[in-house]
């Protein structure tokens, strides 16, 4: 029994010890911002002004990597400081700049959207979360995806022939 009793204390030791180091990992590491938030002087307000907040592909084929940029200018007066850009699954994938955008400049969200395995009509998000009022911004990305044509040989219940 005591050596039971030693083996769980010697592995709750283990697991605590395990998860601070990931928690310190998390809270150091985390570079999806080279500048936190703090680092801002309090003084101004940085703005968003995207020349458009919505892209339509039209019509792809399935398996297309269809890719777009949204140029966005800080008309605030304060550094916009982007601190994460996610998309709503995970074949939309938003790039963005991980420097402070000055008052006056202009800079991109890049985005990319893989539509295999995504046929029909497809509308999709991506979620910026920036130093601005309020602080998360709403992209759309919207495409008509035609569905890949079967392989040669494949059954009409979807089967492959041998």
């Amino acid at each position: 029994m005591k050596r039971v009793a030693f083996a769980l204390s010697g592995l709750l030791l283990v697991a605590f010890t395990a998860c601070d180091s990931a928690t310190s990992k998390i809270n150091n590491g985390n570079e999806s911002s080279s500048v936190e938030l703090s680092d801002v002087d309090g003084e101004g307000s940085p703005q968003f002004s995207f020349v458009e907040e919505s892209h339509d592909f039209g019509t792809i084929e399935e398996g297309t990597v269809a890719k777009h940029d949204f140029k966005f200018k800080n008309t605030g007066d304060a550094p916009l400081i982007i601190t994460n850009a996610s998309g709503s699954c995970g074949c939309t994938v938003p790039e963005w700049p991980r420097e402070p955008i000055a008052p006056g400049e202009e800079a991109n969200i890049h985005v990319e959207f893989n539509s295999q395995g995504k046929p029909g009509n497809n509308q999709k998000e991506v979620t910026l979360t920036a130093n601005t009022e309020p602080n998360t911004f709403v992209l759309k990305i919207s495409a008509q995806v035609t569905p890949a044509a079967k392989p040669e040989g494949e059954a009409a219940t979807g089967a492959a022939k041998s």
